[in-house]
C-alpha cells in the first residue's frame, strides 16, 4: 500500500506540474471561505479535501481496491481521529480551568468534511461560534 500510495502520489505532482491536473480551487478561494466562515462549502467536502485522493476511473479493480483501503485509513487516520483527539483536548482544558479563559486557534484542516473539531465540541455540549476577519474578539 505504501509503495502504491507513493506511485499515486507522484503520478498526481507529475501531471499537476505537466499542466493535464488541476486542483478545483485556488488559494484564494481558501482564504475566502475560511474568513467567510462558510467551512461546510465545496472547498471543505470529503472531495477535495488535503487527504490524498488515489482513487480515479483507470485504476484496474485490484488497484481500486487497495486505494479504496489507503482512502479510508487516510480519512479515518488524519482527519476523523485527529479531530477527536483535539476536541477531547480542548474539552479537557475548559473543564480542568472553568475560570479561565481560553483562545484555541487551528488549522483549517481541523475544519474540513464532516467530524471537525466544532462538530465534537458542539456534540459534547459546546456553544462554537465563528469570529469573522476584522471582528474584535
Amino acid at each position: 500500500q505504501v509503495v502504491f500510495a507513493l506511485n499515486q502520489t507522484l503520478l498526481q505532482q507529475e501531471s499537476l506540474r505537466a499542466g493535464s491536473f488541476q486542483i478545483p480551487y485556488t488559494t484564494e478561494d481558501l482564504v475566502k471561505q475560511y474568513s467567510c466562515g462558510d467551512l461546510t462549502s465545496i472547498i471543505f467536502n470529503q472531495d477535495t479535501s488535503q487527504v490524498p485522493n488515489f482513487i480515479n476511473a483507470t485504476l484496474p479493480a485490484p488497484e481500486h481496491v487497495t486505494a479504496q483501503e489507503i482512502d479510508t485509513y487516510f480519512r479515518q487516520e488524519l482527519i476523523y481521529k485527529r479531530n477527536e483527539r483535539m476536541g477531547r483536548r480542548v474539552k479537557d482544558l475548559l473543564e480542568e480551568y472553568p475560570d479561565k479563559t481560553f483562545f484555541f486557534a487551528f488549522g483549517a484542516g481541523h475544519f474540513m468534511g464532516n467530524d471537525t473539531v466544532i462538530d465534537v465540541l458542539r456534540r459534547e455540549g459546546y456553544k462554537v461560534e465563528h469570529t469573522p476577519a476584522g471582528q474584535a474578539i
